[in-house]
């Protein structure tokens, strides 16, 4: 058993009974029953011998109806057995079924809870394989493993009980046997169980690299690297197959072992009890005698105490790798979700008495206002836009391969206006995409604070901050659905008719109306049937018809050709005009009307001020706009 695999089990038996006591309780008493239906059936041997089969070898004129009493009594508890091995059966399909129901929903309410950080330095694919291949031996411990081991655990119980009330001197014998057994099985399992958890970790691995490759692929078939690619696959391919064969290689082994150690056992019984059955042996004081139909419920009995040490031996494997499996479950399912601790600020749609006061409204109105309860009252203010840093700095957290946490901003003091357009340039690496993911909180500060409207980003709820920031990622990505589905994400409650006026305001409608069926044109693979612009033109939309009171633009434009940039710049400057925008921008026409430029380099801002400003200095932003090198 791999190391803490007695509390992971333990946590998912707590997980299991959560929902699912009341039918675990009835399998349960299920397998006791068919355990001892099915040591009457074997006890019964030796009473159809000695008190039905050889009394009527001795009768002139036999009598078969107590027999036949006997056997159909016989028959009747049988037929309990069998009932309750059937409910026992229909029980667990429910229960891991059931089960593994709820784990995948717990699962993924807990990723979507999860911060974007858990998914910067996580493979996509090897999630993906907590979700099938991990899950999966899961289902295999709660339907068999355990319901075997606990079966195989009874069985042994009464049945070594009975084996002592037939002949305490042969139960003795088995016993020590089968201690062999066991001592065996523990030591072969626990060479085996570092090799089942990296035979887990090889598969995570190894789906992480399909997925990679398959979102990545133009990228290797643009730099001829298929035969790269088939070079890592088989690499770990080989990874998988080497630990999967050392972990089978050895647990394959003890099934055999155990089988042979049955049958010495059996043998070594048969020939001494069938010694003390023929000559009734003494030794010293004690003397042992056995009836032959003794001997043969006996011999039967040994049977079904090997067995079932046979079959908790072969469901080790199965339960190491179902640890491996809940050990990598349970390791998401502890993640620590983003946290609103100390948020107590909400966002709301809001309208204006005649009085000039704001008041708190369920329709869409354009009008948002921040919302807090002091002494019992609801507090409302304006949302104006403000955004303002004072000495911040921020470090990415160390990677698995590193470490070391990469600092990447140096004491960062920014203030904004209300409705004030805002570029971010700088070159690569300098920080402008990460400052973006402060202010929307997908990464938390190490020091310093960011106020929004004078309120601590950390007082305001995440989903109403970031509901405050319509965002148009460089990174687009379409979901499987229709256009005007993939539009009306933005806003789930947007009519047809809104989700048409953002794509008119942003250029897209044009394109879309030219497509097979217009709006109802189903995109699959993160529209790979579109192009870069027309998907990035999409997302433009999919903000514009979220309405959100800020904007943050990264790079919105940069998959989009000079002309339709054209087209779509008269539809963002009226998405922009009244609310704060941040721009990361790397093209001068996207910037040059800024109210302010903040130029970065290395983490720190190095510059300020508008476009004619800037150049007079003759800076930074002077010698990146006169090599057009603003990227």
């Amino acid at each position: 058993m791999p190391e803490g695999g007695m509390k992971t089990i333990g946590r998912l038996v707590k997980y299991v009974l959560k929902n699912y006591r009341f039918s675990l309780a009835g399998v349960m008493v299920c397998i006791v029953v068919t355990s001892f239906t099915t040591l009457a059936s074997t006890l019964f041997t030796r009473s159809l011998i000695d008190d039905y089969i050889l009394p009527l070898t001795k009768q002139a004129q036999p009598d078969f109806s107590p027999l036949a009493q006997a056997l159909m009594t016989l028959g009747a508890v049988l037929l309990v057995g069998a009932i309750c091995s059937y409910m026992h059966s229909r029980l667990m399909i429910n229960v891991s079924q059931g089960t593994m129901k709820r784990l995948r929903n717990d699962l993924f309410s807990h990723m979507e809870k999860l911060p974007i950080k858990y998914f910067d330095s996580n493979a996509h694919g090897d999630i993906m394989s907590i979700y099938t291949n991990d899950v999966d031996t899961l289902r295999q411990m709660i339907s068999q493993s355990l319901p075997n081991v606990f079966s195989s655990i009874i069985t042994i119980c009464i049945t070594f009980g009975s084996m002592i009330m037939l002949s305490w001197p042969l139960a003795l014998l088995v016993l020590v046997l089968t201690l062999t057994m066991v001592f065996t099985t523990k030591s072969l399992s626990a060479r085996s169980a570092n090799h089942f958890i990296a035979q887990q970790q090889s598969l995570g691995k190894m789906n992480g690299f399909i997925e990679e490759m398959l979102t990545g692929q133009k990228v290797v078939k643009t730099f001829c690297h298929e035969d790269e690619a088939i070079e890592q696959f088989q690499q770990l391919n080989e990874s998988l197959r080497s630990n999967t064969n050392d972990a089978n290689r050895i647990a394959n082994i003890i099934m055999p072992i155990n089988g042979n150690l049955s049958n010495l056992i059996y043998v070594l019984c048969a020939v001494i009890g069938a010694l003390i059955a023929l000559n009734q042996l003494s030794i010293s004081t004690l003397h042992f005698t056995i009836t032959i139909g003794t001997l043969v419920s006996f011999l039967t009995l040994i049977r079904n105490f090997t067995q079932p040490v046979s079959q908790v031996s072969n469901q080790i494997n199965s339960v190491v790798m179902a640890v491996a499996g809940a050990s990598r479950v349970f390791k998401l399912m502890d993640e620590q979700p983003e946290n609103d601790e100390d948020a107590d600020v909400t966002l709301v749609n809001a309208t204006e008495n005649a009085d000039g006061i704001l008041m708190e409204t369920d329709k869409t109105t354009g009008v948002w206002a921040w919302k807090r309860v002091e002494n019992g009252k609801d507090i409302l203010t304006r949302q104006r836009g403000e955004v303002d840093f004072s000495h911040v700095d921020f470090a990415y957290p160390a990677s698995p391969d590193s470490q070391k946490a990469k600092q990447v901003l140096f004491d960062i003091n920014l203030d904004t206006d209300a409705g004030q357009k805002i570029a971010v340039v700088g070159g690569t690496g300098a920080g402008k995409t990460t400052l973006m993911n402060l202010i929307t909180r997908f990464y938390d500060i190490d020091n310093g604070t960011i106020l929004y409207d004078n309120i601590p980003i950390k007082r305001i709820c995440r989903k109403d901050l970031r509901r405050s920031l319509g965002m148009v990622l460089q990174e687009t990505h379409l979901f499987t659905g229709t256009v005007m589905e993939n539009i009306r994400y933005g806003r789930l409650t947007a009519t047809d008719e809104e989700c048409i006026k953002a794509a008119k305001m942003t250029g897209a409608h044009d394109f879309i109306s030219r497509l097979a069926d217009g709006y109802q044109t189903m995109l699959r693979g993160d529209g790979g049937n579109l192009s870069q612009g027309e998907r990035q033109l999409l997302a433009i939309a999919r903000t514009a018809v979220a309405n959100p009171p800020a904007l943050i633009l990264d790079e919105a434009t940069s998959s989009i050709d000079t002309h339709t940039e054209q087209l779509v710049q008269r539809g963002m400057d009226s998405l922009m005009r009244g609310r704060s925008t941040f721009v990361i921008a790397h093209r001068l026409s996207t910037i040059r009307n800024s109210d302010s430029i903040v130029v970065m380099q290395h983490g720190r801002i190095a510059e300020r001020g508008t476009h004619d400003a800037l150049l007079d200095l003759e800076g930074i932003y002077y010698r990146l706009y006169t090599g057009n090198l603003i990227s």
